[in-house]
């Protein structure tokens, strides 16, 4: 959909700045207009990980005038695989730090503004409120919604994009004008049935076929050129090399930009998402050990003092880059559908893992209904079986 101009130009240009943005200067739609316009836009990433990294570095070279950054985490080695704004020498550093020093040392004509606090419901609208259009790089559910429903809330555009393993989409979501996220996904999925990245993977050149595609929508947002994705959702599948389109439309029974709307103000986005399922989080409650518990559980088995099944729920792959010693695999899809149930032995106590606890417990509300009613699963999985007992091991 082709959209008026969302931003006034500046005044003018320096020409430090005209030598900079010479090759935009001579595209006709763009002109010195168009980069006035760029120069003047107020543009706010929420986050600066996978998506953000070649957003951020992107909305920079092109001149976008006023940048914030919303990033509360630290850089982790794991992260340099994808999140290219970062290097190894930011390794423990704060990320919107890190991404500030990138971004200007790729155009110090720009203003930073870094925003180091998580992002709930208590910030959002103060801070959404500063900038013109949000780029979203999250990668969970809760700040989805809640990201949606604030710009929503505030009348802005809302560039969004979405990353798993070799598929990207993309989309501009803006009531005002057309469809929000939430006319495309009324709800969220349930618990633990979408992988994050982190559980499931992303390669890491996809971030920069999808930041990019962001990037370009805001600049035909602020300067008012081409056609955006409103109403529109890009898919790409990186593995077949194609390009698809899906048409979205504005939704009139929608929750916050429907004619009758019945969300008018922030939620709960955690409750609303939900991290796992009902179903789990009663099955873990009082069923839940820790992996110091696990530890001398395991060397009871060893002197033959206690005999229970040390069951691992993550993928085969994740289960080749490590695992605790004495675990057999069972993936939680096998759980889910039942197979794995014929697996399990009734004679022996049932201890299930993950990576960090929330496959576990899914898979143990499933054990739990089929009757094996001592089973437990280890809080804080893998991730913290190698932080605190074998931290020679191999992280992911």
């Amino acid at each position: 959909m082709s959209l008026p101009p969302l931003v006034e130009p500046a005044d003018e240009l320096t020409i430090d700045e005209v030598r900079r943005y010479s090759r935009h200067l001579i595209i006709p739609d763009v002109g010195m207009a168009g980069q006035k316009r760029l120069k003047n836009a107020k543009v706010l990433c929420v986050g600066a990980g996978g998506l953000g990294s070649p957003s951020l570095m992107y909305l920079a070279a092109a001149g976008v005038g006023t940048l914030g950054i919303v990033e509360f985490d630290v850089v982790d080695e794991s992260n340099l695989q994808r999140q290219i704004i970062h290097g190894q020498s930011d390794i423990g550093r704060s990320k919107a730090e890190s991404a500030r020093d990138s971004v200007l040392e790729i155009n110090p004509h720009v203003q930073v503004n870094l925003h180091t606090e998580r992002l709930d419901s208590s910030n959002v609208m103060e801070l959404f409120s500063q900038y013109d259009l949000i780029v979203d790089g999250t990668d969970n559910f809760a700040t989805r919604y809640l990201v949606n429903d604030a710009c929503v809330l505030l009348d802005k555009p809302y560039v969004w994009g979405s990353i798993y393993r070799f598929d990207g989409q993309a989309s501009v979501f803006w009531a005002a004008e057309g469809p929000c996220y939430r006319c495309l996904y009324p709800e969220p999925p349930p618990p633990g049935m979408v992988p994050s990245c982190a559980e499931g993977g992303v390669l890491g050149v996809l971030c920069a076929s999808i930041g990019s595609i962001q990037v370009n929508e805001a600049i035909k947002l602020i300067t008012g050129i081409g056609e955006t994705l409103l109403g529109r959702l890009m898919i790409y599948d990186a593995l077949e090399m194609t390009y698809r389109q899906v048409r979205i439309r504005k939704d009139p029974n929608c929750a916050v930009c429907g004619d009758t709307p019945t969300v008018t103000e922030l939620i709960d986005y955690e409750a609303f998402c939900g991290t796992i399922s009902e179903e789990a989080a009663e099955a873990a409650k009082d069923s839940t050990i820790t992996v110091l518990q696990l530890k001398d559980m395991l060397a009871a088995r060893e002197a033959g003092e206690d005999d229970f099944l040390l069951i691992d729920v993550r993928e085969p792959n994740e289960f080749e880059i490590v695992s605790i010693d004495g675990a057999v695999l069972i993936p939680k899809g096998e759980f889910l559908d039942g197979s794995a149930l014929e697996k399990l032995p009734t004679d022996k106590r049932i201890v299930l893992h993950c990576k960090v606890g929330g496959r576990s417990a899914e898979a143990l509300a499933v054990v739990k209904g089929a009757g094996y009613a001592d089973a437990v699963h280890v809080g804080g999985g893998i991730l913290q079986w190698i932080a605190q007992v074998e931290p020679d091991k191999p992280s992911y």
